[in-house]
């Protein structure tokens, strides 16, 4: 047998105030019995029960333990990077309150979604950066997730792909992890891409056997980009406008064996995404002891009960005439 804690200052404080207060109540029925001058009491039965309750009692208090005390658990899931374009077309405001701003909501419902898989968070425009390392953090990720904004990356065009072989190396040469994981890569932009090696990231992506799920972000209609100055102008000083170019991201996810879903003001695919990245079976992870023996103080505090219904129910003389 195992304990849960050991005795300390709780136990002897409760196994205390019951002997005084036994010993007290023992007194006055001495001096009650002496003053009317007749048997003395019987309290031994009485006595004897409501020590066992007691002791059962400070058992169960301690937390008495059966069973093996140590099992090899092995951890099924995946690792997930989730790419996020912060160029400053995503302050469009197509998609209200703008588009970043729905995407970080639905990043957080996809971080609540895979609560027992590893996600980590690659950011970039022309440039990417590792926002967040693969964690099992809710915390973390959320708050990496509520800081987001488009001054956080350089902006002089989008490429989708340095972020795509940034986010696939975490995946690949991860020293956290032991095992074989099934590795799985979002990006979330609104498919403005200038890069000129997008398509062969894609492919060198797939051949690592790591599935890419692309999110298109915007609207056929689209709208002009706020900035400090007023809305975004082009060389010429017309306004430009930032719409959905769904094509991009659709190459991508069929190069990389994954799948286009969409986001916008009409039509909510992350559900959808976050099912079908859930139908990916999770391989082997890794393993590790943990402790899985159980707890059995109700065994104790029940028989404890019964001795207290038992002496509630049982009729015996303290004083007898």
């Amino acid at each position: 047998m195992n304990w849960f804690r050991n005795p300390g200052a709780i136990e002897l404080l409760i196994v205390s105030i019951f002997l005084v207060s036994y010993l007290l109540f023992l007194l006055r029925g001495f001096r009650v019995a002496k003053a009317l001058q007749t048997k003395k009491p019987s309290f031994w039965l009485k006595l004897i029960a409501r020590l066992a309750a007691l002791t059962l009692m400070v058992v169960a208090l301690l937390g008495p333990t059966f069973g093996e005390a140590r099992r090899e658990v092995k951890s099924i899931g995946k690792d997930i990077m989730i790419c996020v374009d912060l160029s400053k077309s995503m302050d469009a405001f197509d998609i209200q309150p703008t588009r970043l701003e729905k995407v970080k909501f639905e990043m957080k419902r996809i971080v609540e979604a895979f609560n027992s898989d590893r996600l980590g968070i690659v950011i970039f425009s022309s440039e990417s950066f590792v926002q967040c390392p693969l964690t099992f953090d809710q915390n973390a990720l959320n708050l990496f997730i509520e800081t987001m904004n488009t001054n956080l990356v350089p902006n002089a065009g989008t490429d989708f792909g340095p972020p795509l072989r940034m986010a696939s190396d975490k995946l690949l040469n991860d020293p956290g992890r032991t095992g074989e994981t099934s590795k799985v890569i979002v990006l979330i932009s609104d498919g403005e891409d200038f890069g000129e090696d997008t398509e062969s990231a894609a492919k060198e992506v797939s051949d690592e056997n790591i599935q890419l799920f692309t999110l298109g972000i915007g609207t056929d209609k689209g709208s002009p980009i706020q900035t400090p100055r007023g809305y975004k102008t082009d060389r010429s000083g017309a306004t430009v406008i930032s719409r959905l170019n769904r094509e991009p991201l659709k190459n991508l996810a069929e190069v990389g064996s994954g799948s286009y879903f969409e986001l916008n003001d009409e039509k909510n695919d992350v559900p959808r995404m976050i099912n079908a990245i859930n139908s990916i079976e999770g391989n082997f992870m890794d393993s590790r002891m943990v402790d899985v023996s159980a707890n059995r103080y109700f065994y104790f505090l029940l028989a404890a009960v019964v001795l207290i219904v038992t002496d509630m129910l049982l009729i015996s003389k303290f004083i007898r005439i």
